[in-house]
C-alpha cells in the first residue's frame, strides 16, 4: 500500500509543477470514507480534464467561480454518470443535491467535490466503479477507502480496470468474502475439465466411499498449500509449465489405472503429489479475480472451501455410480475403468501437446 501513497504524492507534485498549457499527468482521486452512520465521498479532478469536458480552451479558466457556477449542474451530471459506489451490491443512496459546489484548489490546479449519504447500514463490501474521463485512455483514478478515518485500502483504476471491491474489516466484510469466493471455488472446479478429469481418473477403480473421499481431501489439502504459496508470491512457476504438468498428471493417473493389478492402493498419495501441481493452476484463477489484500486469508479459505464442496459433489455422483457398478458386475466395472482410463490418457495427452506447443489450454 505504501507504493500507492508514494505514487499519489508524485502525482500531486507533478500536477503543481506542470505548466497549464501542457497535458498534466492524467489522474483523478476518489476517497470513500465509511463511518458508523454515514458515507462520505470526495472527488478531485484536474482542470485540464474538466476543461476538455466543458469545451473550455484555457484550463485555468475552470477555477473561475463564475465559470464553475455556470457549469455546476453539468459537472454534477457528469460525476453521477461516471462514478458509481455500491454497498453490498446496492447503489449508495446519496442525499438530494448531495454533491457540493465545485471547490477550486488552485495550488493543485484541481477541483474538489464532496457528497454524503446518511443512515447507511454498515456494509460488508464497498464497490467503486469509475471511468471519469473516457476521452483519455491513459487516465487513471486513485481510489482510497477509509474505515472510521483510517486508510485501509487503495487501488488504481484505469481504462481497462474500472471496478474495485473493498471488503470491510468487520464480520459483515468476512461474510461478504465467503459469499463471493465459495461460489467462485465451486464454479472453477466444475468448469475445469482437467481438474475434474484428474479426479474422475482417481475414482474409476472404485473402492469404499470413505476412501474415495479421503483421496479427494488429500488432493484439496495438497493444492491448498501451493495455492497459498503462489498467491503470497513465495513460489510462482511459469503457468505454461504448470499447465503442461497438470496434463501429465492426468496421463499418469490413466496409466496407473491400466497397470493396476490389485496391489496396494496408492491413490491418496497420487492425489497429494499431483495436488501440489494443481494448486498452482488454481492460483492463476485467483490472481485474475483480484484477491482483496485486506481479506487475503478469508478469501483463500473460502475459495478452497468452494473447491472442496465442488469436488465432493463430483465424488458423490461419480463414486456412487462407480461403487454401484463394481457391486453389480466386477467384469463390466473393470472394462469401464479401463476404457475410461484410456479416455483419460487421451485427453491428458491432447492437453499436454496443446500446452507444450503454446496453442492455449484449459485450466
Amino acid at each position: 500500500m505504501n507504493w500507492l501513497r508514494i505514487c499519489a504524492a508524485v502525482v500531486v507534485l507533478g500536477w503543481s509543477a506542470v505548466p497549464a498549457a501542457a497535458h498534466p499527468a492524467p489522474f483523478s482521486f476518489v476517497d470513500v470514507r465509511v463511518g458508523a452512520e454515514a458515507v462520505e465521498l470526495r472527488l478531485v479532478l484536474h482542470v485540464f480534464d474538466v476543461a476538455h469536458e466543458l469545451d473550455i480552451e484555457s484550463p485555468p479558466q475552470v477555477l473561475d467561480p463564475a465559470v464553475l457556477a455556470e457549469n455546476q449542474q453539468r459537472l454534477v451530471e457528469m460525476i453521477e454518470a461516471r462514478l458509481r459506489v455500491q454497498m453490498d451490491g446496492v447503489p449508495l443512496a446519496l442525499l438530494p443535491d448531495a454533491w457540493s459546489d465545485a471547490e477550486p484548489i488552485p495550488e493543485r490546479q484541481s477541483l474538489q467535490f464532496t457528497a454524503r449519504a446518511t443512515n447507511v447500514r454498515e456494509p460488508g463490501v464497498v464497490a467503486v466503479d469509475v471511468k471519469m474521463f473516457p476521452y483519455d485512455p491513459d487516465h487513471q483514478t486513485f481510489v482510497n477507502v477509509y474505515e472510521d478515518d483510517e486508510l485501509t485500502s487503495q487501488a488504481i483504476l484505469n481504462d481497462t480496470r474500472t471496478e474495485y471491491e473493498h471488503f470491510m474489516g468487520s464480520r459483515q466484510g468476512r461474510f461478504a468474502v465467503v459469499q463471493k469466493f465459495v461460489p467462485a471455488g465451486i464454479h472453477h472446479i466444475l468448469i475445469g475439465p482437467d481438474h475434474l478429469l484428474f479426479l474422475v481418473g482417481l475414482l474409476l477403480l472404485g473402492g469404499r466411499f470413505k476412501h474415495l473421499v479421503l483421496v479427494v481431501t488429500g488432493f484439496t489439502l495438497a493444492h491448498s498449500v501451493t495455492l497459498t504459496l503462489a498467491v503470497l508470491g513465495v513460489l510462482s512457476p511459469p503457468s505454461r509449465i504448470v499447465e503442461a504438468a497438470i496434463a501429465l498428471s492426468i496421463i499418469y493417473v490413466g496409466v496407473d489405472n491400466l497397470m493396476s493389478r490389485g496391489g496396494r492402493d496408492v491413490r491418496v498419495w497420487i492425489a497429494v503429489v499431483f495436488g501440489f501441481i494443481h494448486g498452482f493452476g488454481f492460483a492463476s484463477v485467483l490472481r485474475e479475480m483480484g484477491l482483496p489484500t485486506e481479506a487475503l486469508g478469508w478469501s483463500l479459505f473460502s475459495f478452497n472451501l468452494g473447491v472442496e464442496i465442488g469436488q465432493l459433489a463430483v465424488v458423490l455422483v461419480v463414486a456412487s455410480a462407480v461403487i454401484a457398478l463394481w457391486s453389480r458386475s466386477q467384469v463390466i466395472a473393470l472394462r469401464v475403468a479401463y476404457t475410461g482410463s484410456v479416455v483419460v490418457i487421451a485427453a491428458g495427452a491432447f492437453w499436454f501437446m496443446e500446452r507444450v506447443f503454446g496453442l492455449g489450454g484449459v485450466g
